[in-house]
């Protein structure tokens, strides 16, 4: 074969070099390309807010602890029941009485007049009754032998029934005032401790005024009554008989034990709160009536109950929800119901299950549908992209 001539040379050669120019340059098309349509998606992807998700752990037993206060089993504030001057005074405050026990004395002289004047009364009362039935007989024996009429024999037995009602008026009145005699001894209604005392020696107290100060307060210390208002979602697990622990201020690191004696049975419509009945045993006599105490009362895990950081919670005007990732990284937002509060962290009694793809902290603006990246969080505090 002939060797090509120099035209020919320059036209293959020609050829090449403009094949060449073709490749580099669509080459550097290509490249531009596919690196416009990497960063396109990478900045789709960074447009995506970026979450944390977790995993709801199933509820445990746990405590509430709540606010309580401290009343004597029973409590009364003694009154006058007889006008008088305080007279002597036989207990002060702290003392502990027996039921039945004298408080105090009352001198009271116009109450023993007035006693002294109605039973000279019922004596006439008397006298005068005596007089018309033995009147009455006399004429019943006298209208037998028809020495006198009928009428007049009515009117003697109905003076004989006036004279024995006066009689019966005048032996209540000296009844009455032997009573309010009687009420110049201040007695002790129960068993207890004085809690309250104004009663002065010479003193002018009135009888049964309940705007002045009661002359004695006695309490019931032996047995406590401890008053807790409970928050409405957790008073179904009100039960008579449930046992708590309380703390109280003087006694610090110390626990005493009470166990529920009744409820309300209705919620405080200000509150929202039923109020709870303990009963505890002061037997010691260590607590203190009207003290304040801390009331830990045990929470049942409930069925199917999970718990969440409370970083999660979603507050709509709809109500509490939370949002879930499913596998496409869609958000959808689901409705939750609260149980107990522990502050970090909240007790969801329905519409979670462990299995769900909770967002531990999401964003202001999420709605539902929306498109999420997901990261998991590191040990070091930063995050590594999921997905």
């Amino acid at each position: 074969m002939s060797e090509p001539t120099h035209p020919q040379r320059g036209h293959i050669y020609g050829t090449a070099a403009a094949l060449c120019v073709a490749l580099l340059v669509g080459g550097g098309i290509y490249a531009r390309s596919a690196g416009s349509a990497e960063e396109a998606a990478f900045a789709r992807a960074n447009a995506l807010p970026t979450v944390d998700l977790i995993q709801p752990q199933p509820a445990e037993a746990g405590e509430i602890r709540l606010p309580g206060a401290l009343e004597p089993d029973n409590e009364a504030a003694i009154h006058a029941r007889a006008s008088g001057y305080v007279a002597r005074r036989f207990a002060d405050i702290g003392d502990h009485v027996r039921a039945g026990e004298t408080l105090a004395v009352l001198d009271a002289p116009e109450v023993e007049q007035q006693l002294a004047q109605a039973q000279a009364d019922l004596r006439t009362a008397e006298a005068n009754r005596a007089l018309a039935r033995t009147t009455a007989e006399r004429w019943d024996a006298l209208r037998a032998k028809d020495a006198v009429s009928q009428q007049e024999t009515d009117e003697k037995h109905g003076q004989l029934a006036a004279a024995t009602a006066l009689a019966s008026s005048a032996r209540a009145n000296v009844e009455r005032l032997r009573a309010t005699l009687d009420f110049t001894r201040v007695a002790a209604p129960f068993a207890g401790r004085v809690t309250s005392r104004n009663a002065e020696i010479g003193a002018l107290v009135n009888a049964g005024s309940g705007a002045a100060a009661p002359l004695f307060t006695i309490a019931d210390d032996r047995r406590l009554r401890l008053r807790v208002r409970v928050p409405q979602a957790l008073s179904a697990m009100l039960t008579q008989g449930t046992k708590a622990s309380l703390t109280v201020p003087e006694y610090p690191g110390e626990t005493f034990e009470a166990v529920l004696a009744r409820s309300a049975g209705a919620v405080h419509r200000a509150s929202g709160t039923v109020l709870a009945e303990f009963a505890v045993d002061n037997t010691a006599q260590r607590l203190k009536p009207g003290g304040y105490a801390e009331v830990a009362i045990p929470v049942p895990p409930g069925t199917n109950a999970v718990m969440l950081p409370a970083s999660a919670l979603i507050v709509t005007p709809k109500g509490t929800m939370v949002g879930l990732v499913d596998g496409d990284g869609q958000v959808t937002l689901r409705p939750v119901t609260i149980g107990r509060d522990e502050g970090a962290t909240v007790q969801i009694v329905s519409g979670l299950t462990p299995q769900a793809r909770v967002i531990r902290t999401p964003p202001e603006a999420l709605a539902q549908g929306d498109k999420v990246r997901i990261v998991s969080a590191r040990k070091d505090g930063g995050t590594d992209a999921a997905s």
